[in-house]
């Protein structure tokens, strides 16, 4: 999704890179560190069932399974949407119910639905009180780059479970979260 409510899909303007400053403390003196943003983000959402509603007709829709928020960063590279992909895929979210063991399937093992999402408002930044996006990859590149995400899912699972969104538009996402279980993941989390 690319647009903010009430703006059109073009309002997101890229600008030069972020560097964010934590604090740490050395010898009791705070010290400011530059720290670089550069993953893909996914926000993983269990579901009994979502759907994504598109000037007032549901576009996509399923059942159990995961609801994936998807950001992509500037920077982000096939490196990237290979390891969310995979994590995705065989993240142990569902409970076993032959043995009972909770976290133990995947939405694979479960022959579950997932549904895709892109959403650039994760890489917003609080700049005062307006929201910031420029981290997030320009339009005319996260386009392209977001349909090789989808098919990266649909080749690497059942291409009939993995359905999306539609890039660009003003989507309003329907949910019933699971557990409710909400995880995010980031490309650049250690392997």
């Amino acid at each position: 999704m690319y647009a903010l409510s009430g703006l059109p899909s073009f309002a997101a303007i890229r600008t030069k890179p972020t560097t964010f400053v934590s604090r740490s403390t050395k010898n009791n003196k705070p010290q400011a560190q530059p720290i670089r943003i550069t993953a893909m983000r996914a926000v993983v959402q269990r579901v009994a069932s979502a759907s994504v509603e598109v000037e007032g007709r549901i576009v996509s829709e399923i059942g159990p399974g995961l609801l994936v928020l998807v950001g992509l960063h500037e920077s982000d590279s096939d490196s990237d949407a290979d390891y969310i992909c995979r994590k995705v895929l065989n993240m142990r979210l569902f409970p076993n119910e032959n043995t009972g063991k909770g976290w133990d399937q995947s939405v694979m093992q479960r022959n579950y639905e997932v549904l895709l999402v892109s959403q650039f408002t994760l890489y917003g930044i609080l700049k005062g009180n307006k929201p910031d996006f420029h981290v997030a990859m320009p339009p005319q590149m996260a386009k392209p780059f977001y349909a090789s995400l989808v098919e990266r899912f649909q080749k690497s699972y059942n291409p009939s479970a993995i359905k999306d969104g539609v890039f660009g538009a003003m989507m309003k996402v329907n949910l019933v979260n699971d557990g409710p279980v909400t995880l995010q993941l980031d490309s650049q989390s250690p392997k």
